[in-house]
């Protein structure tokens, strides 16, 4: 199996894969773009993406890439994010003057930037291992990088700093893309399952959004997230995202379906996947 991800060796993206998928081949994407592209046109197998982060909130571009693209949500997993801050040999945290990682990074990790370092410059990147392969290969002991402690080991720095995330119940939602048309898997898995779906109102129908959500009220169906994005093309209107508690085989689930058909201008089932469960990096890297 070949599973794409956004970044480069020792991004947290690739922790997800290896929560998932241990031992598949790995396909590094520059942007996420890329890696529904992946996946799509048959490069890989599996893409895995951010979707949501508990401190910083939902990864947007990911909610519309999965409108606009044919792949299907087919597994989930909650990685621990730990933010360590990572030097060549040799440095100190009174000798950085720049500190690169990816935005959402520094964003999680701004409570101790501004504590520890602030005579050091937030740097954005587009990635939190390419921003330590940068601080490794320019070897200049004023700039860190933030990233996961498999990237210090992959690329030879050293931590001179661990878990500075601003709080440590710091967790990534990631999701496993598949292609549309692939295998669906038989019988269902013994947990808990939950279904993504993205639906936009009809327009001038009074309290439609009340009754596109009461179709699942009504049949005792657990709504796990809703997270609204703008219409592109339609100012004022709005998709919802929702994820429901539930397999696509459950008649209560089914009927829901068909009913918030009626309701909607347009209906589309992102996955039906097992509910995730959390995973953490070790240790020591192995």
């Amino acid at each position: 199996m070949t599973v794409a991800f956004q970044g480069e060796t020792g991004a947290y993206s690739e922790s997800a894969v290896r929560a998932l998928y241990p031992g598949v081949r790995l396909l590094p994407q520059v942007s996420m773009e890329d890696v529904f592209a992946a996946v799509v046109g048959g490069r890989a197998d599996r893409g895995i993406i951010p979707i949501e982060n508990s401190l910083f909130g939902s990864v947007h571009v990911n909610y519309d890439l999965l409108l606009a693209s044919e792949v299907r949500v087919v597994a989930e997993v909650h990685v621990r994010i730990r933010h360590h801050l990572l030097a060549v040999r040799g440095a100190g945290l009174s000798s950085i003057t720049s500190v690169y990682s990816h935005p959402q990074a520094l964003g999680q990790c701004q409570t101790y930037l501004r504590r520890r370092l602030p005579h050091a410059e937030a740097v954005p990147t587009y990635d939190t291992a390419g921003a330590a392969r940068m601080v490794a290969w320019k070897g200049k002991q004023h700039y860190a990088a933030i990233a996961s402690r498999h990237a210090a080991s992959e690329y030879g720095l050293e931590l001179l700093a661990e878990d500075i995330e601003s709080h440590h119940q710091n967790y990534t939602r990631f999701l496993a893309l598949a292609p549309s048309g692939s295998a669906r898997p038989g019988a269902l898995q013994a947990r808990p399952h939950k279904i993504s779906i993205a639906f936009a109102l009809q327009t001038n129908v009074p309290g439609a959004l009340f009754k596109s959500l009461a179709t699942f009220v009504l049949r005792d169906l657990d709504l796990l997230k809703i997270e609204s994005r703008p219409l592109v093309g339609s100012p004022g209107e709005y998709l919802f995202y929702l994820d429901i508690e539930g397999s696509l085989q459950d008649v209560p689930v089914a009927r829901a379906l068909e009913h918030l058909e009626e309701l909607t201008a347009l209906l589309k089932v992102l996955g039906s996947y097992p509910i995730g469960g959390t995973w953490d990096e070790p240790l020591h890297d192995s």
